[in-house]
């Protein structure tokens, strides 16, 4: 027996072999038939007559509509909800069409039924039942042979709902896997105690019990929209007890609306940082950039291409996607063309730092909105390059905001940094210089310039979790500058919905503050996606520490100790109340900073910088000595 199952499991059945078991099916439903309609005793002469007929009729019938949909041609032991459909289709189709040659029979041939119509209608359903269970029969059959319940690893399925039950069926129908689910989680406290397939669903509350009476090896969450704070919860229960936690993905990307295993993936550490999703006026932005030019800088950055894909939302005349960075430009036009091809779009390669190209940019695309993300944003890159960040963050910046109040641009957004809070450093004293002189320009334009300021963003290019991905996956270690350092983190598209309600909102003049939230450990984050890879620190891989780095703080700040908020509408937007400056005396000090350039003094260039901002006090660099 055992051999005849290795050979079916190995060698697929020719294709006309199944046709031929499923007409012999066929035949032996109609049978079954037959002797339900009389009993199981002797079939009346006038029927038993007819019966070769019945069964040459019923049996061509079904033969040729297997033969015409070709339901035997999926493998059998793959059987899906698709094949059982078409088998449904199929035999109702064929039922119904003996019913038709029974009525013909009756009005114009014989003036009688040739086969009793009760055998007709429990033909089809014996059929249909036979066909289906024998599919299913030998899917399980296979499936138990290629792994065995004792092999199985144990699952808990988070969400008993539509989602979680097509995770069941998904991890049940996959002959690579060998995962058994012994139970729901489900926060519906009526749920609790019922059977879903054969599966008790219980409350969170037991989840620790489960984990350790079954030995749970992982934890899938279903649930489509759970809480950041519950996904913590979850994940930190589990991670404390050995076990993995898997993510099922939103319906949107599953392939053709079905789930595959190969989606269903581990949770990772943006899902655990990222916070409740903010709620935007869409209204208020919508009549801000609908029907508008608008000028992104640095659009191949993380920011300035999330801030592409957002305005593509609010149906702007058109979107300018502006950047000196070749490649990642390039991946950005690709991505527009094949997702946003409804929304007018241009890219222009150019560098913010060229005012005559710049210049050419503003009188021939007229922009009406601009966002100035372009920058430089790596502390120590900048801190050995002190004249680059001049010029492009300060330089780049004074183009771009010149140019705008000169062609009349409505509104300017300059993506800024909690980094420009009591810099420490020359790229975050770089970014307050900006902040300053768009600010003072504003007094004397009718363009209403506003500023953002937001801590480091999840994801980003060269932000620390793609690095310590990296890392992880090669082994380790994983390398942090200091044991105690803290950073304010939030999602890119978080960032850049804030950006566009600040946008919105701001007046001209304003510096908005987002809320970041809760300050978070580098190596707490650090030690959580170790735990999340399914490694151990100290055993699988090591952290270790390499000391702050040049113009590095321990923690970041979003004010400054003079500096005072003030609420808006939106709860996570305040106002920051700064220092502000008249626009003749910063225009004249920010042209001597940038004239600085040509010297290529970094000392010279930071003791100006220093002058502009008194806050700006080096930190680990060779640039203390200047304060």
């Amino acid at each position: 027996m055992y051999r005849l199952f290795k050979l079916f499991w190995d060698y697929n059945l020719p294709r006309w072999s199944i046709l031929i078991l499923d007409v012999l099916i066929c035949a032996f439903a109609l049978t079954i038939a037959f002797l339900i309609k009389f009993d199981f005793t002797t079939i009346p002469p006038t029927d038993a007559k007819n019966l070769p007929y019945d069964f040459l009729i019923v049996l061509s019938i079904r033969f040729i509509s297997f033969a015409l949909s070709k339901t035997y041609k999926g493998v059998v032991r793959y059987t899906s909800s698709r094949d059982t459909t078409r088998i449904f289709i199929v035999v109702l189709t064929g039922s119904l069409l003996v019913f038709a040659l029974n009525l013909l029979s009756l009005k114009f041939i014989l003036d009688a039924y040739f086969i009793p119509t009760s055998v007709i209608i429990i033909d089809g359903l014996v059929t249909l039942f036979l066909m289906i269970s024998s599919r299913l029969a030998v899917k399980a059959i296979y499936f138990e042979s290629k792994n065995p319940a004792k092999e199985k690893m144990n699952v808990i399925i988070y969400g008993a709902g539509e989602a979680g039950m097509i995770t069941k069926r998904t991890l049940d129908r996959d002959a690579a896997i060998k995962y058994k689910v012994v139970g729901f989680i489900d926060d519906d406290k009526e749920k609790a105690g019922r059977s879903v397939e054969g599966i008790f669903i219980s409350t969170p509350d037991k989840l620790l019990q489960l984990v350790k009476e079954h030995e749970i090896e992982f934890v899938i969450i279903s649930i489509q929209n759970l809480s950041p704070q519950k996904k913590n919860e979850i994940t930190d229960l589990c991670l404390a007890n050995n076990v993995r936690v898997l993510n099922v993905p939103p319906v949107t990307k599953w392939i053709n609306g079905e789930l595959s295993f190969n989606q269903i993936r581990s949770i990772n550490i943006e899902d655990l940082l990222e916070r409740d999703p903010i709620k935007l006026d869409n209204d208020i932005i919508s009549a801000q950039l609908k029907g508008k030019i608008i000028l992104i800088t640095g659009a191949a950055g993380s920011i300035g291409s999330e801030l592409a894909r957002q305005c593509s939302k609010y149906q702007p005349a058109k979107i300018y996607l502006l950047d000196q960075a070749e490649t990642p430009l390039h991946d950005l036009e690709l991505e527009f063309s094949d997702k946003f091809s409804s929304i007018p779009f241009e890219v222009v390669m150019a560098d913010v730092r060229n005012f005559e190209r710049m210049s050419n940019v503003f009188a021939t695309f007229k922009p009406n909105i601009v966002f100035h993300a372009a920058a430089y944003k790596h502390v120590p890159m900048m801190e050995n390059n002190p004249s680059e960040s001049i010029l492009t963050n300060v330089l780049g910046t004074k183009n771009t905001a010149d140019l705008a109040a000169t062609h009349g641009v409505e509104r300017f957004v300059f993506v800024s940094t909690d980094k420009a809070v009591n810099p420490t450093n020359v790229m975050g004293a770089s970014k307050r210089i900006a902040e300053i002189y768009i600010q003072s320009l504003g007094k004397k334009t009718n363009t209403k310039f506003i500023t953002t300021r937001f801590g480091n963003v999840l994801g980003s290019n060269g932000s620390v979790i793609p690095r310590f991905k990296k890392q992880i996956d090669t082994g380790g270690p994983i390398t942090i500058t200091h044991p105690d350092i803290t950073r304010y983190f939030m999602t890119i598209p978080e960032a850049s919905q804030l950006v566009l309600e600040a946008a919105s909102m701001g007046k001209g003049g304003e510096i908005f503050l987002f809320n970041m939230g809760k300050s978070i450990k580098i190596v707490d984050l650090a030690r959580k996606m170790i735990l999340l890879s399914g490694l151990k620190e100290g055993k699988d891989i090591n952290i270790t520490y390499t000391g702050l780095r040049p113009g590095e703080k321990l923690y970041e700040e979003l004010l400054a100790d003079n500096e005072n908020v003030l609420p808006t509408h939106h709860s996570q937007i305040l106002i920051g109340k700064v220092r502000e400056y008249g626009f003749d005396d910063v225009n004249s000090i920010i042209n001597e900073l940038i004239a600085t350039f040509d010297t290529q003094n970094n000392e010279l260039m930071v003791q100006r910088m220093k002058e502009l901002v008194p806050e700006f006090k080096s930190n680990n660099s060779v640039f203390q000595k200047l304060d």
